[in-house]
């Protein structure tokens, strides 16, 4: 390898890396709020930058227009058209010269819109004039997605707001795989691991599980929230919730058949904003259906994790659920996989090593078929730390709790629980 081909190694590698650290200060930015962004841009890779912003779930209250051109393309069309909240420009003008190429787009701009500058000159003298102008950020070429996105949340995100909780979906691959008994464990794992507010949100309107369960039977619950999103607030939220534990609360589907429970796409995003303001921790319990409202809640929590069982079905259906997830989520992890009722007496299944293999991801997660312990656990309306606190499968929720909220690293299970059966069944 010659000398130049190794800086070459190196900057890329320096710079994925870069990109890497980058991409995980954005898992703790909160979503931009309703504005108008118009980028201009002069180069076919800021282009892309700016579409690939434009499929982030952060960005979806955004309404973003991307145009060819520079500095002139924007003077030119805002003579006429009144400019929106953020105008990035990019532009190869040398420092000389920018601030007089800037004065016709000036004459024409609202006061209260704010101006980013992508530009290609490292110049600290530059950016500090720009500044003084009135210019609210100046980017130096190459910038990357997360560089974009970061720069908006700067110029319009409270600095000071109370930080938001963090949302994490559970849905399973097929019905029946124990997706909500996972996320029902898991929800009361995190509450009383981490003695952190936790709300599980279940999300099944008509046949959800968390009320029994938890062996409750509360009379207001997650319709009350869906059909009155004009009273939803915090005040409103919390006489909705019930208490399962010290640190626990629950948002409980009405279980009823009276109505049929038809949703729009967004229906369920005010119930979202309202829950990651009031706890630090959401967990939500999502159906086994395929439609705009659970793609929208997919494509806007912050964790997703897909519960499986070991056969063909479950093997096709989270291929497609991860190949969908991906699209919707270009900018965020893949989502988990768990893989549950393994080792079912009498069910051929597929090995967890062949069931991972097609999907290229590896399960966080492996729970072993326990019918006595899930079945005594759902009967009593416990939870399975506290039907059996030294079990295997104890300690594997426990262990899921950290990976999902992204806490300490995890250790190795004792015996089954995380990955063990996965090396044996290879």
């Amino acid at each position: 390898m010659s000398a130049v081909e190794y800086e070459i190694k190196n900057t890329t590698e320096l710079r994925n890396a870069e990109e890497a650290v980058r991409m995980a200060d954005l898992e703790n930015m909160r979503p931009l709020p309703r504005i108008s962004v118009h980028a201009f841009c002069e180069s076919e890779g800021l282009q892309e930058v700016m579409e690939r912003c434009g499929n982030d779930r952060r960005v979806s209250k955004v309404s973003l227009r991307i145009t060819s051109g520079g500095i002139a393309a924007a003077a030119n069309m805002f003579q006429t058209t009144p400019t929106p909240n953020l105008i990035i420009l990019e532009t190869k003008a040398s420092a000389a010269n920018l601030l007089a190429e800037l004065a016709p787009l000036a004459s024409v701009c609202d006061p209260s819109t704010k101006v980013v500058i992508v530009g290609y000159y490292n110049d600290i003298a530059l950016y500090r004039e720009l500044i003084r102008n009135g210019i609210s950020e100046y980017m130096v070429q190459p910038v990357s997605m997360p560089d974009v996105m970061m720069a908006m949340a700067q110029i319009f995100v409270d600095p000071d707001a109370e930080p938001l909780g963090r949302s994490i979906a559970f849905i399973g691959a097929k019905g029946g795989v124990g997706a909500s008994t996972i996320a029902h464990n898991c929800a009361f794992g995190i509450s009383s691991l981490f003695s952190t507010e936790t709300i599980l949100a279940d999300l099944d309107l008509p046949y959800g599980t968390a009320n029994i369960d938890f062996d409750q039977d509360p009379t207001q619950g997650i319709a009350e929230a869906v059909y009155a999103p004009e009273r939803l607030d915090e005040v409103f939220l919390d006489r909705l919730l019930t208490k399962c534990s010290e640190h626990l609360s629950m948002l409980a589907a009405p279980s009823l058949l009276d109505r049929a429970y038809d949703f729009d796409g967004h229906a369920f995003q005010p119930v979202l904003d309202v829950l990651q303001r009031s706890a630090p921790v959401t967990v939500l319990d999502v159906p086994h259906v395929w439609s705009e409202w659970t793609r929208s809640v997919l494509s806007a929590a912050d964790e997703v994790v897909i519960c499986a069982a070991p056969d063909l079905a479950n093997l096709r259906n989270t291929k497609n659920m991860l190949d969908a997830l991906r699209k919707l989520r270009p900018n965020d992890k893949a989502p988990h996989l768990i893989l549950n009722q393994v080792g079912m007496p009498k069910r051929p299944e597929i090995a967890p090593g062949d069931f991972c293999e097609p999907l290229e991801t590896d399960p966080i997660a492996i729970i072993p078929f326990d019918i006595n312990l899930f079945g005594n656990a759902a009967n009593s309306g416990r939870m399975i730390s506290e039907m059996d606190p030294k079990s295997p499968t104890a300690e594997t929720f426990s262990q899921l709790s950290h990976i999902v909220t992204g806490r300490v690293a995890v250790k190795k299970a004792k015996r089954g629980g995380l990955l063990g059966l996965l090396k044996r069944g290879k």
